[in-house]
């Protein structure tokens, strides 16, 4: 029987599914935008709670955001924003609902401007993910200079639910920076999928 490959201690004795979010997605490069907004719509849904709460209720969440379409969000009116609220499948702080809606828009304009989300966020790391070389999880920060300054232009730019740690969690989650501590059988394997 071969020994299990060490984790981040974060990915240890919550679930199933959160174990296989750290060995499957946290941290791979998100190079494509629908994917950018469905990360940006749940990170914006966990502040405040653990990130266990939104990713057990993540099909619930496709479902009743059409999955995760920004173009379909961004028309949602006000009688799809109150259905929302009595939807038990998802967070119904009626805030959080309303800035996905917000948010979904302001994407929409940042597409237009910049071609693609992924060409605005990405452009802020050059391209390329930044790859940490934490030892210990307490060396992992929550925020950073560059989660201050993207959260301030998200700001600018009408999202909602984007303070800098809640950047930072999508900067992890979504590879643009490779927070696994060294010894994580994951840092590695996204290194090499950085291309690094």
């Amino acid at each position: 029987m071969s020994a299990e490959p060490v984790r981040c201690p974060w990915a240890l004795g919550v679930s199933a599914a959160y174990q296989a979010y750290h060995d499957e997605e946290w941290g791979v490069p998100v190079r494509d935008d629908r994917s950018q907004f469905e990360f940006l719509l749940l990170e914006g849904a966990q502040a405040g709670l653990s990130w266990a709460t939104i990713l057990h209720r993540r099909e619930g969440y496709r479902a009743a955001f059409d999955g995760f379409d920004p173009e379909h969000v961004a028309a949602f009116r006000p009688q799809r924003i109150a259905a929302l609220r009595q939807d038990r499948r998802i967070v119904r702080n009626r805030l959080k609902i309303e800035s996905a809606v917000s948010n979904a828009r302001a994407f929409l304009e940042v597409q237009a401007q910049f071609g693609s989300f992924c060409a605005y966020l990405w452009g802020f790391v050059g391209g390329r993910p930044l790859q940490n070389r934490w030892r210990r999880p307490e060396q992992v920060p929550a925020t950073t200079a560059l989660s201050d300054s993207i959260s301030r232009d998200l700001k600018r730019r009408g999202f909602r639910f984007v303070g800098s740690t809640i950047v930072y969690a999508h900067l992890q989650a979504t590879g643009l920076v490779n927070d696994h501590l060294l010894a994580c059988y994951r840092h590695a394997e996204c290194r090499r999928l950085a291309g690094g």
